[in-house]
């Protein structure tokens, strides 16, 4: 094995949060040139590619088809990223597992101030020709997307960002790695901690 020139650590990069928030608008900002990155796993476009007219009606297809990529990415250890409600446990335990395999854990995780805000930004995506997701499973996205990052995804990430998207312009509001934070804005720091907890 040549010591001299050790073999770079694949990274996955996770870009969460809420229905509505911009994480694929997002991604090509926060990807770009970034890690060694080279594939982007976002179970939506795979949901257009299935049913391009009604990709809401295959949503289920999509995210397992979305889970078999990120397992065989993981499996020949490459760099990639993926997007995410984070509304469910699942990505945590993908995740432990990507650690024990040796990956550097990249969170970014982009933010709303409410669950309200969300739904008007679905619903605008659904005027523009985007697809739909009922308010009802984005208000309950919202508070658990936000339950889960503090619980589960922050202690995974080897350093993470929270972003605020609600101008449509990305700003930071803290980031951190597991042994230190720096907040930017501790108001709405605040604030999705508070909701977290609702």
């Amino acid at each position: 094995m040549d010591t001299a020139h050790p073999p770079k650590q694949p990274t996955v990069v996770v870009i969460g949060g809420p229905n509505g928030a911009g994480k694929s608008t997002a991604a090509p900002f926060l990807l770009k040139g970034a890690l060694g990155v080279l594939e982007f796993v976002n179970a939506d476009q795979i949901a257009v590619g299935l049913a391009a007219y009604a990709p809401e009606t295959v949503a289920f297809e999509a995210g397992r088809i979305m889970l078999r990529r990120l397992n065989e990415l993981a499996r020949v250890g490459s760099s990639f990223a993926f997007e995410s409600t984070l509304s469910s446990r699942t990505f945590a335990l993908f995740l432990q597992q990507c650690k024990a395999r040796g990956y550097r854990v990249v969170l970014f995780y982009v933010s709303l101030p409410s669950s309200d805000l969300a739904v008007q930004r679905v619903a605008l995506r659904v005027r523009l020709g985007g697809h739909n997701i009922p308010a009802a499973d984005v208000h309950r996205r919202f508070a658990r997307s936000l339950h889960n990052l503090f619980e589960l995804y922050l202690p995974l990430a080897d350093s993470w960002s929270v972003l605020n998207n609600a101008s449509g312009t990305l700003e930071i509001i803290a980031s951190g790695t597991p042994k230190r934070i720096s907040v930017k804005d501790s108001k709405k720091w605040l604030l999705l901690q508070t909701l977290a907890k609702a």
